[in-house]
C-alpha cells in the first residue's frame, strides 16, 4: 500500500484541514503513516504567522528527503500561498499548492512522482469567493472534533498575514456545516468546536444566515452534549447574540475573546475595530448573560512604538477584565505586513521585560478563576489519561482542566466532578457520580 505521511504547523484551521486531506488520501487508496517514518508521499501544511513556522517547515522538508530521497514532497499552507517562489525552490520540494484547491492533492502528488517535476498549484486567493468544501470524519483531539464553518480575513490588522494567505471571506453553506456535525456525533463525539479565520464574519457573503444560526441549527443534532466556540471578535457580542446563546444549553461559557492590546492607540495602530470601551461593553454582556464564563484572549506585547504608558495601560486593563486565560506573544516583525515596515521596533530585551511581567499577572488571575469554582461541581467530559498516574482529565464547559481518580474507560463520558484544590494550574477534583 502507497503511504502518506503529514506534517502540520499552526492554527486548528490547519489541523482540520490536515484531517480532511489524510481522508481524501486514504479514499485513494494510501495508508497514513506518522511523519517519523520512511513514507512515499510527505505532505507539510505549514503556518505563515510568525517566521518561526516558516523555518520549522524548511527543516521539515529536510529531514522528510533525508529519511526517503525518493519521495514526494508536497507543501501546502500559507507559507506557500504567500512566498510560492521562494517554497518552490526549496531544495527537494517537488510541489505546492496553497489555501485552496486541496481536494487536488493526492493527484497532483501522483502527477510530480510520475512526471519527475517541480509543480507549482499556488493561484490568486484574492480572487477566491467560494467555500472549499472539506470534511473528515476522523477529526481527533480525544473527544473534541472541530468543524471549519468559515475561510478567509477581510480584516487586515496591521501586524498580521493572514488576510494575503487566506483570502477574502467564504462561508460554509449551513447543510454542509450540519451534515458533517451529525456525522461526527454518530462517530461518538460528544463536543463540536466552530471554528475558521475569521468566524465572526460567518454569513456576510451568503445572505441573512450569521453565526448565531449556525449554532441554533447545531444545537438541534441528538446526541450532541457540548458546542464551543474558537477566537471571535468583540464586535460579535450583542445584547441579541447573548439573549438567543443563553437559551441553548449545549453551549460552553468559554468565550476566547479576541484582544491584542488593552492600549487603544496601539489598538489604532494595529487596525483593531475596536477600542477598550467596546471591549469592556462586551465582556460586562457576557457576564450579565452568563456569570460563570471563562474569558480567554491573546495579547501582543512590543508593537511597533508601544511605549512604556501604553503597555501598562494594556498590563491595568487586563487586571481590569480578570481573564480566565491569556496567551502572551511578543510581537514579531512579519514581512509584507505594514507594521513590518515601521522604523520604531521595540528592543527585543524590553518585549522580554513586558512579556514576563504580564505573565506573572495572567497566572494569577488563571488562579484566581479557578479558586472561585473550587468546591463546586461541573461536569467534566474526560478525554485522556493524565500524566499523573491513576488520573484521567478533562475541560468543564468553561475551560478548566479538571483531573480525577479513574482508568481509560471514563474517556468520552461527561461526568459530575466536585473541584477540591489546585494542583501545578490544574484542578483536583472528585467525582460524585458517573
Amino acid at each position: 500500500m502507497k503511504t502518506v505521511a503529514f506534517y502540520t504547523l499552526g492554527c486548528k484551521v490547519n489541523q482540520y484541514e490536515t484531517d480532511a486531506m489524510a481522508e481524501i488520501f486514504r479514499n485513494k487508496g494510501y495508508e497514513v503513516i506518522d511523519s517519523e517514518e520512511k513514507s512515499d508521499i510527505y505532505v507539510i501544511n505549514t503556518c505563515s504567522v510568525t517566521n518561526l513556522g516558516e523555518r520549522k517547515s524548511r527543516q521539515f522538508i529536510r529531514r522528510s528527503k533525508k529519511t526517503n530521497p525518493q519521495a514526494v514532497i508536497c507543501v501546502v499552507g500559507c507559507y506557500a500561498q504567500i512566498s510560492p517562489e521562494e517554497v518552490i525552490n526549496i531544495e527537494g520540494v517537488d510541489l505546492i499548492l496553497g489555501t485552496k484547491d486541496k481536494n487536488r492533492i493526492v493527484d497532483l502528488c501522483e502527477e510530480a512522482g510520475r512526471e519527475n517535476k517541480k509543480i507549482n498549484a499556488v493561484e490568486n486567493i484574492m480572487k477566491t469567493t467560494k467555500f472549499e468544501e472539506m470534511s473528515s470524519n476522523s477529526i481527533q483531539e480525544n473527544t473534541r472534533a472541530y468543524i471549519k464553518i468559515q475561510e478567509g480575513c477581510n480584516q487586515f490588522c496591521s501586524y498580521c498575514i493572514i488576510p494575503y494567505a487566506r483570502g477574502p471571506i467564504r462561508s460554509r453553506e449551513l447543510k454542509n456545516i450540519i451534515n458533517e456535525a451529525k456525522a461526527l456525533v454518530e462517530k461518538g463525539f460528544k463536543e463540536i468546536v466552530l471554528t475558521g479565520i475569521h468566524v465572526a464574519s460567518y454569513g456576510k457573503d451568503l445572505g441573512d444566515n450569521r453565526l448565531i444560526d449556525v449554532i441554533e441549527e447545531v444545537h438541534k443534532i441528538e446526541g450532541l452534549k457540548r458546542i464551543r466556540l474558537s477566537s471571535i471578535e468583540p464586535t460579535l457580542i450583542t445584547d441579541e447574540f447573548m439573549n438567543r446563546l443563553t437559551k441553548l444549553n449545549k453551549i460552553c461559557p468559554h468565550f476566547h475573546l479576541s484582544l491584542q492590546s488593552g492600549s487603544d492607540t496601539v489598538l489604532e495602530r494595529m487596525n483593531r475595530k475596536y477600542n477598550t470601551d467596546d471591549y469592556r461593553e462586551r465582556v460586562q454582556l457576557i457576564r450579565k448573560y452568563m456569570k460563570d464564563a471563562a474569558i480567554t484572549t491573546d495579547i501582543i506585547v512590543g508593537f511597533p512604538s508601544e511605549s512604556e504608558i501604553e503597555f501598562q495601560q494594556t498590563y491595568n486593563f487586563v487586571k481590569e477584565i480578570k481573564f480566565a486565560q491569556v496567551h502572551v506573544f511578543k510581537y514579531s516583525p512579519r514581512e509584507g505586513t505594514p507594521a513590518a515596515k515601521h522604523n520604531n521596533q521595540v528592543h527585543g530585551s524590553v518585549k522580554n521585560d513586558r512579556s514576563k511581567k504580564l505573565t506573572d499577572l495572567v497566572e494569577k488571575q488563571a488562579k484566581m478563576f479557578m479558586e472561585d469554582f473550587l468546591n463546586t461541581s461541573r461536569g467534566i467530559l474526560v478525554e485522556t489519561e493524565s500524566r499523573k498516574p491513576g488520573y484521567v482529565e478533562g475541560y468543564t464547559d468553561n475551560y478548566i482542566r479538571v483531573l480525577v481518580k479513574g482508568s481509560k474507560d471514563l474517556q468520552n463520558e461527561i461526568i459530575n466532578v466536585k473541584l477540591r484544590r489546585i494542583e501545578d494550574n490544574n484542578i483536583l477534583g472528585e467525582i460524585v457520580n458517573k
